[in-house]
């Protein structure tokens, strides 16, 4: 590629993707040393909002105070065993995702949907986010679910590597939808998961000017 991408890019050309794949045989990865697991807790929305700030899911608290009311507003007890954070030993809290459903009620399939996975700016690339979300998709299983899909884009293309990574897969559906959205994620991984789809010229990656 003649130009680097940032893991969260909103210069790149915004396509919905989807990921899914089956609950048996999760992969596992350990929590790296100095960090655990701890379940959302009341009053835990703001270190949501601001994880998710710092990964560049939100430019503003008032965008990521939005989110949380339109997904978890008035339901928050539901996330006391569903929403995981990772945290150091002294307490902060790093990285976040959680276990849930399609609040659009689109979906009728009954699979679980994993959301908002974000680790802070300055913790990634420490080998948190395959312990996370392998652990969340645990968590899934748990409440029954065998099969598990995942919303992203193409913005946050590296996260979608992580995905396809962990075995899963484009929803047929969505592979067919955003099929260009798809060629630009090949484009920037390479993934062998993908080798249906063509790569594209970086003229057809940007989005906005460059």
């Amino acid at each position: 590629m003649k130009a680097e991408f940032d893991n969260h890019d909103e210069r790149i050309k915004y396509y919905e993707l989807i990921l899914e794949r089956n609950l048996e045989g999760l992969p596992k990865f350990p929590l790296p040393e100095g960090y655990r697991y701890v379940f959302y807790q009341q009053g835990d929305r703001e270190q949501w909002i601001d994880i998710e700030k710092s990964a560049k899911e939100f430019t503003s608290y008032e965008q990521g105070l939005e989110a949380w009311n339109r997904y978890y507003g008035g339901n928050e007890s539901s996330l006391l065993d569903r929403m995981v954070f990772i945290e150091t030993l002294e307490g902060r809290k790093v990285a976040t995702a959680t276990a849930y459903y399609d609040v659009s009620g689109r979906d009728k399939s009954g699979d679980g949907w994993l959301h908002w996975v974000a680790v802070r700016r300055e913790y990634q690339g420490k080998g948190l986010s395959k312990p996370l979300i392998t652990h969340v998709l645990e968590i899934m299983r748990g409440f029954g679910h065998i099969h598990a899909k995942i919303p992203t884009q193409t913005t946050t293309w590296l996260a979608c590597k992580v995905y396809l990574d962990l075995g899963f897969r484009p929803v047929p559906q969505n592979a067919v939808h955003s099929r260009e959205g798809w060629r630009i994620v090949k484009t920037l991984t390479d993934h062998a998961a993908l080798e249906e789809f063509e790569a594209v010229a970086l003229d057809e990656i940007m989005g906005k000017s460059y």
